[in-house]
C-alpha cells in the first residue's frame, strides 16, 4: 500500500482492515475455485455415458449455505468498518494544532489557526505546466505543512463546489461540500517527508490539476514556516468572503468586471 506504518495513528488500522479483508476474501476465492474444479472433474462425462445425469430442482443444505456464508461475510466486513471508521472519526478533545483546508476551483487555501496569535494563510493557484514540455511544474504545486509527533484537527471547506481532500499515504479522504463542514483528527508519527494530495471528487475541467503536497517537518520547522508566512503578511482569517461568487465587498471590481456578485444571474 502507498502508505507506512506508524505514519500516523490510522494508518496502521486502515492497512490491517485492507489485508485481513484480502486474506479472507482470498481464502473465499480459493475454496470456491477449488470446488468448481472438483465438480468438473468428479462429475465429467464418462467414456460411454449418453443423456443427462440425474437433474435435481433444488439442494436444501447447499442453498442454505450459499445463502448463510454470504451474509455472515457481509455482515463481518461491515462491523469491522465501522468500528475503525468510528475510531477514525472520533473527535481529538484538545488537539495541539488546528488548521483548515478550503478546496476551490482548482486549489487550495491553508489556514494555519496559532493560539493567542491571528491565524496565517496559503493561497494556491492551479499548478501551472511548464511551457516547454507541457508538463505540470511540480515547483508550482501548493503545499500543506503539518508538524511531526503531533495530534490534528483539519477542518474541511468547499468555496465553490463538491472537492474531496485526500492525502494518498494517510490512507483517509473526505469530502468537502459548500455549506458543510467536516473536520478529520489524526497523531502524526515521527516519520518526516513529502506526501501527496489530491482532490478525490471529479470537480470540473481542471480537476486533474488539483494537487499538493504535504511537508511532515518537525514542530519546530512548521512554526518557522508559520512565522514566515506572517512576515509575507499573510495574516488573518480568509473566510468565504474570498469567493467572488459570495456578493460582499472583497471582490475586486477590476479583476471581476465579468463577474455576477449579486448571485442572481449569472457570468455576462
Amino acid at each position: 500500500m502507498p502508505s507506512e506504518p506508524g505514519l500516523t495513528n490510522h494508518v496502521d488500522r486502515i492497512m490491517g482492515l485492507w489485508t485481513t479483508s484480502w486474506i479472507v476474501l482470498m481464502g473465499v476465492g480459493i475454496i470456491t475455485w477449488g470446488l468448481m474444479i472438483w465438480a468438473a472433474i468428479a462429475y465429467r462425462r464418462r467414456r460411454g455415458q449418453t443423456g443427462l445425469p440425474v437433474q435435481l430442482r433444488y439442494h436444501m443444505p447447499i442453498e442454505i449455505f450459499f445463502t448463510i456464508v454470504p451474509v455472515v461475510l457481509v455482515a463481518g466486513f461491515f462491523a469491522f468498518t465501522a468500528r475503525d471508521q468510528a475510531i477514525i472519526e472520533e473527535p481529538i478533545e484538545d488537539p495541539d494544532y488546528s488548521l483548515t483546508v478550503y478546496g476551490k476551483r482548482w486549489s487550495w487555501d491553508f489556514v494555519y489557526e496559532r493560539e493567542g496569535q491571528d491565524p496565517v494563510y496559503y493561497q494556491g493557484i492551479q499548478v501551472q505546466n511548464d511551457p516547454e514540455t507541457g508538463q505540470m511544474r511540480a515547483d508550482s504545486l501548493p503545499t500543506l505543512y503539518l508538524p511531526t509527533n503531533s495530534s490534528i484537527e483539519i477542518t474541511l471547506e468547499a468555496r465553490d463546489v463538491a472537492h474531496s481532500f485526500w492525502v494518498v499515504e494517510f490512507l483517509y479522504k473526505k469530502d468537502m461540500l459548500p455549506g458543510i463542514t467536516n473536520q478529520m483528527y489524526f497523531e502524526t508519527g515521527d516519520q518526516e517527508g513529502v506526501l501527496r494530495g489530491k482532490c478525490a471528487e471529479l470537480c470540473g475541467e481542471y480537476h486533474a490539476y488539483m494537487l499538493f503536497n504535504v511537508e511532515l517537518v518537525s514542530p519546530e520547522e512548521y512554526d518557522a514556516y508559520l512565522e514566515s508566512l506572517e512576515q509575507q503578511g499573510f495574516v488573518g482569517e480568509i473566510g468565504e468572503s474570498i469567493n467572488p461568487f459570495s456578493g460582499d465587498e472583497n471582490v475586486d471590481p477590476d479583476r471581476d468586471a465579468d463577474v455576477d456578485t449579486t448571485n442572481e444571474g449569472e457570468d455576462r
